[in-house]
């Protein structure tokens, strides 16, 4: 990272939804952070609180939802103590967010200059002529052809991809120090997907923007992410730089998210795939929240396995780290 202090550092963040039925430890004690212009993927299954990370860092987690211990600094100031007036300045000014369904950003009864306008007037003193132009030229930062035209328009004239463009766009309009963009690509096709992912990843290295991008598809960071995160049952259970996680995962999970991507089979095998199901977060199992779903667990799998440093920039929680052999194909 360039700076001393990081864009956000997340610490021992806990979040917890207290229901009838009992407390979900949704995120249980997750630490990272993300430098200027940086971009952190954060990977793992459904329900294994990646989302939940991002919605507590920007203050969306409603009740019975509530973070429960930790920190959450953005630049230095503290935003898990942030009063709901203070939160408000700071999303969409810095730090925005883009959801898996453009529709949760747009309003379908809106023109697409309205709401870019808006987005923009909120959080700086400007004339509309002047937000307009910044709207503008926001579309055509991210390739939308014919900017001027798709101001005039309504969300629903807009192709999926297009709209995900526009949403983008917002996200970007005021200069964030931070964008968390939970699964954006997920429902376009490779070659957008591919464009936008680009196009992301040339706005931060343009802007400073640090970037969280959360998905379950390792095909996806693989070419954007400088580190990735993977989580499991609510924690962080290996980290490191991409090239590293994915060359040399540690953790028999990464290696069984790895080993389940179509592409790292050989023609005619059998898909591989991770036995079981990810554990109720209501009655995770005492120890390692994996073992009864991984080939390496012994005894001693049965206590919470401690956070180490096996290389310099690596993160592990395991009693039993893959090895080299294990990790051939």
């Amino acid at each position: 990272m360039t700076d001393q202090v990081p864009t956000l550092e997340v610490v021992d963040l806990a979040t917890h939804f207290f229901t009838k039925a009992g407390i979900v430890k949704a995120v249980d004690g997750v630490s990272f952070s993300v430098g200027a212009g940086e971009v952190v993927g954060l990977v793992g299954e459904s329900g294994s609180g990646k989302t939940v990370t991002g919605f507590s860092i920007v203050g969306l987690v409603d009740p019975p939802g509530k973070v429960v211990s930790g920190s959450i600094r953005l630049k230095g100031e503290d935003l898990v103590h942030a009063n709901a007036e203070r939160l408000r300045e700071i999303r969409g000014n810095q730090v925005a967010m883009i959801f898996q369904d453009p529709m949760m950003t747009l309003n379908p009864v809106l023109r697409i200059d309205t709401q870019m306008i808006e987005a923009v007037r909120a959080h700086r003193e400007l004339n509309r002529a002047a937000a307009r132009e910044i709207a503008r030229n926001a579309l055509g930062q991210v390739g939308i052809p014919s900017p001027n035209e798709r101001l005039k328009a309504y969300p629903h004239q807009l192709s999926g991809g297009m709209r995900q463009r526009v949403a983008i766009a917002i996200a970007f309009v005021n200069k964030p120090d931070l964008i968390i963009a939970d699964e954006p690509t997920t429902a376009l096709d490779v070659t957008i997907q591919a464009q936008i992912i680009h196009e992301a990843q040339t706005l931060c290295r343009q802007t400073g923007t640090a970037l969280i991008w959360i998905t379950h598809d390792l095909a996806v960071v693989a070419g954007l992410a400088d580190r990735i995160c993977v989580m499991y049952a609510g924690r962080i259970v290996e980290a490191g730089p991409s090239d590293d996680v994915l060359d040399r995962p540690m953790h028999p999970y990464t290696a069984g998210l790895i080993g389940s991507v179509p592409t790292h089979n050989k023609r005619g095998e059998r898909l591989r795939q991770i036995p079981g199901m990810t554990p109720s977060l209501l009655n995770l199992p005492p120890g390692c929240a994996f073992r009864s779903r991984c080939a390496n667990a012994q005894s001693n799998c049965q206590q919470t396995p401690d956070e180490t440093t096996p290389f310099d920039g690596r993160r592990l929680r395991c009693h039993h780290p893959m090895t080299a052999i294990e990790r051939q194909p």
